[in-house]
This record gives structure tokens, C-alpha cells and sequence, in this order.
């Protein structure tokens, strides 16, 4: 019976997700890294390339320019509303290459092991938001 409960969402919890601001927030939160990640890269841009030819992207300045785009265009487009499925899967693709590159936890040994594959798994959950925030405003 206890089961059977769960599996409704509970009235107030279904009024909170109705809130008009709370689906524009989930995006906010879900874009903020990328975002703040954007601006700082566009703000040093030497420091972009720096950090992108340290993960053996070259040339630096191209990965930095096409990591800016989509960060800033995607997240703007997953906060519009309008063609939310190209930003949330160009933001998740970029993830997904950058855990590949930077989040390679299967090379290492001892502590940077753990905390690599911390951070993989954390932006394995960010790729899943895209996803389901793609879902949400396919439908």
C-alpha cells in the first residue's frame, strides 16, 4: 500500500513543479557551469587556450572559440526555450567529449583516480539533464 502511494506524485509537490519560474530555474541551474564556464574562457581568452591545448586539443584557439559558442549559444538556448534540444545536445555532446578527454579516470591510479572519476560520473549526470530537458520540451 506504502508503494502504491509513491507512485503519485504527492498534490503540493505537483503544484511546486507547476510554479511558472520553476522549469526556467531547473534550466538556470542546469546551465550555470557552462555559463559562468563561457564567460570566464571569453573574459582570457589565453587562458581558454591554455587549458584547452593542456588536454591536447589543438589548435588551442579553435577548441577555445568552439567551446565559448557553445557553451554561451547553448545555454541562451536552453534558457529561451526555442530550439531546446539543439543547445541541450550540443552542451551534452561538448560534455561528453570533454569528460573523455579531461575526466580519463580509467589511466590513473590512487587519489586522482577517485576524484577523476567523481567528476566523470558528475558530468555523466549533467548529460542526463540535457537529455531530459531535451524530453520535456519535445513534447
Amino acid at each position: 500500500m506504502m508503494l502504491a502511494s509513491l507512485e503519485q506524485d504527492p498534490v503540493w509537490v505537483s503544484e511546486i513543479l507547476h510554479w511558472p519560474w520553476v522549469l526556467f530555474a531547473a534550466r538556470l541551474a542546469l546551465t550555470s557551469a557552462y555559463l559562468l564556464g563561457g564567460l570566464t574562457k571569453l573574459l582570457n581568452f589565453p587562458a581558454a587556450i591554455a587549458e584547452q591545448e593542456r588536454f591536447g586539443f589543438r589548435p588551442g584557439w579553435i577548441w577555445a572559440a568552439v567551446t565559448i559558442v557553445v557553451e554561451l549559444g547553448g545555454s541562451a538556448l536552453v534558457l529561451s526555450g526555442y530550439a531546446v534540444w539543439l543547445g541541450a545536445g550540443a552542451l551534452g555532446c561538448l560534455t561528453a567529449v570533454a569528460m573523455l578527454r579531461a575526466d580519463n579516470f580509467w589511466t590513473k591510479s590512487g587519489a586522482e583516480r577517485l576524484t577523476l572519476a567523481n567528476t566523470f560520473f558528475e558530468h555523466l549526470g549533467l548529460i542526463g539533464g540535457f537529455v531530459l530537458i531535451a524530453y520535456i520540451y519535445a513534447r
